[in-house]
C-alpha cells in the first residue's frame, strides 16, 4: 500500500503546479528551468539518495534534482543564487546552522526565490557517525532551530536533513526518522569541496556521472568559488544533454514569502566553514571539507572569506574570462 500511496502521489504531482518553466523565464528563452515539482512526506520516504542508500526520488529519466550544502555565506550564497535566477532553475539547499544564524538575511533571499531549505546540522561537526547520541541530538536540534530562527517561520523549513559528510549509522539515521526528517543522501557527487579541483573538472565529473545514471540528486557546495564557476557551465550541459530539473518540497502549506532582512553583517566571531582568504579571479579554491563515508578523518579549519560581497558580480565576470 506504501509504495501504491508514493506513485499515486507522484502521479498527481506531474500533472500539478509546475514550476518555471524555460518559456516563462523572463528575459532568458533559452534557459534549463525547472520541468517540476515533486511534494514529499516523511511518511512515504525515510532515507533517499543510491550513494549510500536503495531508495531514491521517484524520478524519471534525464530528471535531476540540485542540492546545495553548507550554506549560507557571501559571496559564494549570493553568486549561486543570481546564476540559477538567470536560469529559473530551483534547487534544494541543506543549511548549516551557525551560518544560517550568522546570515540570516542570505537564508531569507534563498527562500523567498523560491527554493527549498533543509537542514544540515549546527555546526558540521565531522566524523558525526562517532558522536555521541547526546551531541548528535543536540546538532540536530540546534541546526534546526537555528535555521528557524534566521527564516523567522518554521513552517519554512523542510524536514529534510542530510547527514554532515554522509557519517550515518542507525542509531543516527532511526533518530532522525522518529524525529520525522527526511534523510538525504545523494545520487551524484560532484567532489566539488576537493582542494585544487577546478570549475571544468567539477563539471567534467559531475556529467559523466550522472551520464552513467541517466537522473538523480545531484550534491554541490555553495561554499566554494569552484562551484561557482562550474554553476553556469554545469546548467548549460544539463540543457545540451536534455536534462530536466525537478524541485522537491515538503508536502503541506509552506508561506509564500518572508519578511526580507538588510544585508547580513559580517560577524565579529567567524561561523563555520572559516574559507580561506583567496583571490577569486585566482580560481584558488576553499579547503576541502566534505567527509566521504568511506575515509574519515580529521581535518583542520580555516578562516573565513574576506571577499566583499557588494563586489563579487564584478569578480565573477573575471573568474568566468579564465574558466571556460
Amino acid at each position: 500500500m506504501r509504495h501504491l500511496a508514493i506513485a499515486l502521489s507522484c502521479l498527481v504531482l506531474v500533472a500539478g503546479p509546475a514550476a518555471a518553466m524555460a518559456d516563462d523565464c523572463p528575459g532568458n528563452p533559452d534557459a534549463l528551468g525547472t520541468s517540476r515539482v515533486l511534494a514529499i512526506s516523511p511518511d512515504d520516504f525515510s532515507r533517499i539518495g543510491r550513494i549510500q542508500y536503495k531508495q531514491t526520488l521517484p524520478l524519471a529519466d534525464h530528471e535531476v534534482v540540485l542540492t546545495f550544502d553548507d550554506g549560507p555565506i557571501p559571496p559564494y550564497s549570493n553568486m549561486i543564487l543570481d546564476i540559477l535566477d538567470a536560469q529559473c532553475v530551483k534547487a534544494t539547499y541543506f543549511m548549516v546552522g551557525e551560518m544560517a544564524h550568522a546570515y540570516p538575511a542570505i537564508a531569507r533571499r534563498i527562500y523567498n526565490a523560491g527554493h527549498t531549505i533543509g537542514t544540515h546540522s549546527q555546526h558540521h561537526p565531522f566524523a558525526f557517525q562517532r558522536l555521541s547520541m547526546q551531541r548528535v541530538e543536540s546538532e540536530v536540534d540546534g541546526g534546526i532551530a537555528s535555521i528557524d530562527a534566521a527564516l523567522g517561520d518554521p513552517k519554512a523549513v523542510a524536514p529534510f536533513f542530510r547527514i554532515p559528510g554522509f557519517g550515518r549509522n542507525n542509531a543516527i539515521e532511526s533518530f532522525l526518522a522518529e524525529k520525522k526528517l527526511i534523510t538525504w543522501s545523494a545520487d551524484i557527487d560532484t567532489d566539488d569541496w576537493w582542494r585544487g579541483t577546478s570549475a571544468q573538472a567539477v563539471v567534467k565529473r559531475a556529467m559523466h556521472r550522472l551520464n552513467e545514471k541517466g537522473r538523480g540528486i545531484i550534491l554541490m557546495h555553495d561554499i566554494h568559488p569552484a562551484t561557482v564557476m562550474a554553476l553556469p557551465e554545469l546548467l548549460k550541459q544539463l540543457k545540451a544533454n536534455g536534462y530536466h530539473v525537478v524541485q522537491v518540497v515538503p508536502a503541506g502549506e509552506r508561506p509564500a514569502s518572508l519578511p526580507q532582512l538588510a544585508a547580513s553583517p559580517v560577524p565579529e566571531k567567524e561561523a563555520w566553514p572559516r574559507i580561506l582568504k583567496t583571490d577569486l579571479a585566482s580560481h584558488s579554491p576553499a579547503p576541502r571539507h566534505h567527509v566521504r563515508k568511506h575515509a574519515v578523518g580529521k581535518h583542520r579549519p580555516a578562516k573565513v572569506a574576506g571577499v566583499q560581497a557588494t563586489d563579487y558580480l564584478t569578480q565573477f565576470r573575471d573568474m568566468q574570462e579564465h574558466s571556460f
